[in-house]
């Protein structure tokens, strides 16, 4: 993230303590995420978005092969860690640093509803990946919209700065053109709700031969 692409200007749960509506939120998506991804063993692992203390991937120091932490601001200890290569920066321009093709696993998860510009980090994603890689998108629907306002501006149980950062919501049919326009082949994508309807989520699989060119909206495919 950067000033151009989003208005934020700390990482998740930088400045606030993780409620039990946040814990439980974080839990669910890791919990797909493992369903996903049965064994990280061996799998060099990427969290773009990770929040300040990297909830989830910090599980998997020691596990994977190497952890990518990305995000505005990292904890400590996590830049302290000779196991994690933690790099600071606004999305999706502090990626540049990262190798094209270099990671089996990226993951991406609640971070494209806080930037105006989804399609850049996405795309970054794309390139990354190594080929036969896993990207894992989640972001909140619109059905759970209703529920994150909620949550946050009337029973006072989520932080309210983190959903007024909300720039866009994501049911599957928002979620697949993006996809598809960052690189990642239809035959490569599951998409999909979970969380009780409330998260998209969505498993991008980078093809070995994918095209690179694409043609242009409302160009003529047999060129004439």
């Amino acid at each position: 993230m950067h000033p151009e692409t989003t208005d934020r200007m700390t990482s998740f749960g930088e400045k606030h303590e993780l409620t039990w509506v946040d814990r439980w939120g974080v839990w669910l998506s890791a919990r797909q995420v493992r369903r996903s991804v049965p064994s990280f063993s061996e799998k060099a692992v990427g969290d773009f978005g990770c929040g300040y203390s990297a909830g989830f991937a910090r599980q998997l120091i020691g596990v994977a092969a190497s952890v990518t932490l990305v995000d505005i601001l990292l904890a400590p200890d996590l830049k302290q860690n000779p196991r994690v290569r933690a790099i600071e920066g606004y999305l999706p321009g502090a990626l540049g640093a990262i190798e094209s093709g270099s990671l089996d696993l990226v993951l991406c998860l609640s971070v494209l509803e806080h930037l105006w510009h989804p399609l850049d980090l996405l795309s970054e994603c794309h390139r990354i990946l190594a080929p036969g890689g896993l990207c894992l998108v989640n972001v909140p629907s619109w059905r759970g919209r209703y529920y994150l306002e909620l949550s946050a501006f009337r029973l006072g149980l989520s932080p309210s700065l983190e959903i007024d950062d909300h720039k866009c919501y994501y049911d599957p049919d928002d979620l697949w053109p993006l996809l598809v326009s960052a690189g990642f082949s239809p035959s490569g994508i599951r998409c999909f709700k979970h969380k009780f309807g409330l998260n998209t989520f969505a498993e991008c699989r980078r093809g070995s031969r994918e095209h690179r060119l694409r043609p242009r909206i409302g160009a003529r495919l047999d060129g004439a």
